[in-house]
């Protein structure tokens, strides 16, 4: 191999945050038996903002889920960066979800006994991490969560729970954020504001965005949408609009 060719892996390589290759995954058994992912093989490319789209039951978060090491696929590979999923033990999996992922899921999963601030850095404080004081400031001014950091979660609103689990995931600056849903239980107002930090996530610290969502105005943030069926990638979109993506989703339901 040439110093040439070996360079251009090289940048190859660091350019992906994730990808997926073949991905099969199967449920059930015998006649019962469902192929949620059917061969799925995806980059995601670091500093790109993805959205994952598809009709109902169309595997888009199962492949999620996939990506992010939260189920394992039954054949095929996952890498995060350079790491293979693959074979990883279970301190080191969970090592790489607290360190190098975020997470934002429509159930908050934040912890009841804590301020909304000490959920916000909890993942940081597990890690012993210190907090970029000035992005978390943005993330906290950008969320409108300033005059809600002293609450615990039973004083919050879903939509509020929802931008301190959104606030969760960006304070560690993770090399890649994964979305289901996000904006699944707020309001306008907050969907754009939650939708808008993910974007500059993305053009002003370089970070890694997927989002799985059934909204097209969502949708039109990402710099690309890739669109499942029966467990298949069968489209791709780039530069999206909220029109756009519209008109794909009524094609993939009409056929």
């Amino acid at each position: 191999m040439t110093a040439d060719a070996l360079g251009t892996e090289t940048t190859a390589a660091t350019a992906i945050a994730a990808r997926a290759t073949d991905l099969v995954k199967l449920y059930g058994t015998g006649d019962t038996q469902v192929r949620a992912l059917d061969g799925v093989s995806a980059d995601f490319a670091t500093g790109e903002f993805t959205a994952i789209m598809g009709p109902s039951g169309s595997g888009k978060s199962t492949l999620m889920h996939c990506l992010a090491g939260l189920d394992e696929a039954t054949t095929g590979a996952v890498h995060i960066g350079g790491t293979d999923l693959t074979g990883l033990s279970d301190k080191a999996m969970t090592a790489l979800r607290r360190d190098r992922i975020g997470f934002v899921f429509q159930a908050f999963n934040l912890v009841p006994t804590l301020t909304a601030l000490e959920n916000i850095t909890l993942p940081l404080d597990i890690a012993g991490r210190r907090p970029d004081q000035d992005w978390l400031d943005t993330v906290i001014e950008r969320l409108g969560l300033r005059d809600r950091l002293t609450h615990r979660p039973s004083e919050l609103s879903g939509g509020q729970q929802q931008r301190v689990a959104c606030a969760r995931a960006l304070a560690g600056k993770p090399e890649i954020i994964f979305g289901d849903e996000p904006t699944g239980n707020l309001d306008s107002r907050a969907s754009g504001e939650v939708l808008s930090i993910l974007r500059a996530a993305v053009d002003e610290f370089g970070q890694t965005v997927v989002i799985v969502t059934h909204e097209p105005h969502a949708a039109s943030y990402a710099d690309r949408v890739i669109f499942l069926a029966d467990g298949r990638i069968v489209d791709e979109l780039r530069d999206p609009t909220a029109e756009s993506v519209l008109d794909r989703m009524k094609k993939l339901e009409n056929a």
